[in-house]
């Protein structure tokens, strides 16, 4: 099974676990592929380009053009007899009509070559269409896992808050009756205020994702749940760049880019060749009964005409304009050239960074596992050796800190691990739409638009007035940075024993 696939029976699985009143990962990318502004402006904007094939295909289609006109003399001769004569030479009123159809036989090319080129244009737009899902699907796994981060940061800082609160009341009550220092009480206080600042600081980072995620997403988180684990990625970087060279969309779209201006310059070349066309015209005039006025004789006062032939066109010298496009569509070719590697550059520069994010935050989590079980373990001790006098009242704050830190530490490795295990996915072209497996609705097609509008060729219709695809955010509320989590019962374990002996070192008696 490819690993799309995977990740969309990982993604169904995630659905199935979850509360009613939760929302799931794979919730969020549909809403983001339903609702999101980037993706429907894209969309749009490959809607537009598919018209680009029934523009170009119409230059050599036949066309057909009427004209018509009356005409009036506001001058006469100034006698009569003159007036009469000249009624057959300039009658005083005519009315004429031309109608003409051409068909282009020949076009030196132009538009063969335009017709290609916008094609390939079309196809380039598809694979941007896929590198902007990829691109969005990544951008919401970050927002998702950035508010998963820093509800648990909070919850974190939020329990730290509290156990210092309560170990600066234990320790002012042992100050009073003379058991600790005021270095003692001084020492919990700032370790109070410090972790307020930081508990202040990580509800900023969270309304800040929370926000984002409603910019992405459209809707605020409720209850985020654990998303499933990623599938087996690239046991290598190579591997990686490899699968990334092949499947990445947006590389493949500047490939196609590149390919399109070939077909460019062979259009400006076409500038220079001759042009045949075929021509038939039909011809009516009537002169109004102005014809012959005032002599008496009686002609006919109107008729009608037929033409056909060939309009050969043969260009002899253009002040150097074709040999000017010719320039600039070799010189744009170029840069299409010089673009497909820059994205190329691109694109291997970003898997291999996304591949050594994801190894450094898995061995950071392992690491970071070990310390946070290591930590619990030195708190619990130092609160037991403080018991019986062998600890003091800052090694207790520089355990239950370093406890903290690494808790912090754990959160945020994983955070990065997911979103760059994922990003990974993205590079290798294996986060799009059709590999998510997403439910809610039919998945969006370009090539339905692109089939409905290839072969029209008539003057008339539309698709009426846009109406707005991505809804507004306006009326959602601003979000808070309330955490529902349960506090962690390793925090609440009594933070001093009020009853434990004198310590060695700063903390004696009298030292006031």
């Amino acid at each position: 099974m490819a690993r799309g696939g995977i990740i969309g029976l990982l993604l169904a699985g995630s659905v199935i676990a979850a509360p009613a009143s939760a929302e799931t990962l794979r919730e969020a990318l549909v809403k983001a592929y339903q609702t999101n502004p980037t993706i429907t402006g894209q969309r749009a904007a490959q809607r537009a380009l598919d018209e680009n094939v029934p523009i170009a295909r119409s230059a050599g289609l036949p066309a057909v053009n009427a004209t018509g006109g009356i005409n009036n003399n506001l001058f006469a001769p100034s006698t009569d007899l003159a007036a009469e004569s000249n009624s057959f030479t300039s009658p005083q009123r005519q009315a004429t009509g031309t109608t003409q159809l051409s068909v282009p036989i020949y076009q030196g090319g132009a538009v063969h070559n335009s017709v290609r080129a916008a094609e390939v244009r079309v196809a380039a737009g598809r694979d941007t269409l896929r590198g902007t899902e990829s691109d969005l699907f990544t951008a919401t796994v970050g927002a998702y896992m950035d508010v998963i981060r820093d509800e648990a940061i909070v919850g974190l800082n939020r329990q730290n808050v509290k156990v210092l609160d309560v170990n600066l009341q234990a320790t002012k009550d042992r100050f009073q009756v003379g058991d600790l220092t005021r270095t003692d009480v001084a020492q919990s206080e700032a370790r109070l205020a410090l972790a307020r600042g930081q508990f202040q600081s990580a509800q900023a980072q969270l309304i800040t994702s929370r926000e984002n995620y409603i910019r992405i997403v459209g809707s605020p988180p409720v209850d985020l749940q654990t998303p499933p684990t990623l599938p087996k990625l690239p046991a290598s970087a190579n591997a990686a760049v490899g699968e990334a060279l092949n499947n990445n969309p947006n590389l493949q779209a500047a490939a196609k880019q590149r390919d399109a201006t070939r077909y460019d310059v062979s259009v400006a070349k076409s500038n220079r060749l001759p042009k045949l066309s075929v021509v038939v015209g039909g011809n009516y005039y009537n002169y109004l009964g102005s014809l012959g006025a005032g002599t008496g004789v009686q002609v006919a006062q109107s008729g009608t005409s037929a033409t056909a032939g060939l309009a050969l066109t043969v260009p002899i010298f253009q002040a150097g304009r074709p040999a000017a496009q010719v320039r600039q569509a070799e010189a744009l070719r170029s840069q299409a050239i010089e673009n497909e590697t820059s994205t190329e550059r691109s694109v291997i520069a970003t898997t291999r960074s996304a591949y050594a994010v994801w190894q450094s935050s898995e061995q950071v989590i392992a690491s970071s596992d070990t310390a946070v079980t290591a930590n619990k373990l030195s708190l619990e001790g130092v609160r037991a050796e403080n018991s019986v006098g062998s600890r003091t009242i800052l090694d207790i704050l520089n355990a239950e800190q370093e406890l903290l830190n690494s808790e912090v530490t754990l959160v945020t490795a994983r955070r990065d691990a997911y979103v760059a295990g994922f990003a990974l996915l993205a590079a290798m072209g294996d986060a799009e739409a059709k590999d998510l497996g997403l439910d809610g609705g039919s998945l969006y097609d370009p090539v339905k638009n692109y089939d409905r509008v290839r072969n029209r060729f008539g003057d008339f219709g539309g698709d009426g007035e846009p109406a707005r695809v991505a809804p507004s955010t306006r009326d959602t509320p601003a979000q808070n940075a309330t955490v529902a989590a349960p506090l962690d019962p390793e925090f609440d374990a009594p933070p001093v024993d009020k009853n434990a002996p004198l310590t060695t070192g700063t903390n004696t008696p009298g030292h006031h």
